[in-house]
């Protein structure tokens, strides 16, 4: 059987980021997502013109009935949106001991529209970071989350909120390569790649959505950090434009390398 993925996070109408992006990269890796879309979004591969929530109720019906029919081998949690849906979802987490679940602290698009209120970034550090086994916030989004610039002191501060891990990905900086940063207690890991011409949509979701993917297929957390990021990488070296805007990553499954075959 696939491994069911909880995927809690907003929808896109574009089709780049968001719900669809989680249900694209977790098939194309072998699972199968059932989603909670926390919000509808105004938006193209341009930029974000406005959103508006799920009220909670409809969301903890939804949950009921997802909880009564599927068991979860990994949560991915994007888009959340106001302090009363992160309640909400700190509430059906702590109904899934054990489950790992990987957190994309969603607080604007790629190309900068806000899709949060003033008061998620607390919420988010108080309920979800400590119920995480891993965070994958960009540069801008740690610096919001903790109010600081410098990257190891948002890694650090970020580490207190009680998320074991966090890795934060270097897509807004301004340097020739990418670099991603992964924080824990132990030690601290980056990893470095290409930078690609142009400017993505969904790439975020695409990497946490692979993390909860190979996390749901029994791989340790440094493997699926690994695979996940490979897997970001070729989808973003086949992205394609829909649009006028962002560039669409092509969320196809990995190649699969000939085996030797035994004499």
């Amino acid at each position: 059987m696939k491994p069911n993925i909880l995927v809690i996070a907003g929808h896109d109408p574009s089709g780049g980021a968001g719900i669809h992006a989680d249900i694209e990269a977790i098939h194309s890796l072998g699972g199968f997502a059932a989603t909670l879309i926390t919000g509808l979004t105004v938006q193209n591969s341009q930029n974000v013109q406005g959103f508006e929530l799920v009220p909670e109720a409809l969301l903890a019906r939804q949950a009921e009935a997802l909880l009564d029919d599927l068991s979860f081998s990994a949560v991915k949690i994007g888009m959340t949106g106001s302090p009363a849906v992160i309640r909400f979802i700190a509430s059906l987490l702590d109904r899934l001991p054990g489950v790992p679940v990987v957190l994309d602290p969603v607080l604007a698009a790629e190309a900068g529209g806000s899709l949060s209120g003033d008061s998620v970034p607390e919420a988010v550090l108080r309920e979800l970071m400590p119920r995480a086994v891993l965070a994958t916030p960009n540069l801008p989004e740690a610096q919001r989350l903790v109010g600081t610039e410098d990257i190891e002191a948002c890694g650090a501060r970020l580490l207190a909120s009680g998320c074991p891990a966090v890795l934060i990905t270097g897509t807004h900086d301004d340097t020739p390569a990418v670099q991603n940063h992964l924080f824990t207690a132990a030690e601290q890991q980056s990893w470095t790649w290409p930078r690609l011409p142009g400017t993505f949509h969904g790439s975020g979701c695409t990497l946490a959505s692979a993390c909860a993917a190979f996390l749901a297929q029994g791989q340790t957390l440094p493997e699926a950090l690994e695979s996940a990021q490979e897997y970001v990488h070729q989808s973003l070296l086949n992205a394609w434009q829909a649009g006028k805007g962002q560039m669409i990553p092509e969320r196809r499954p990995p190649e699969r390398r000939p085996q030797a075959i035994e004499p």
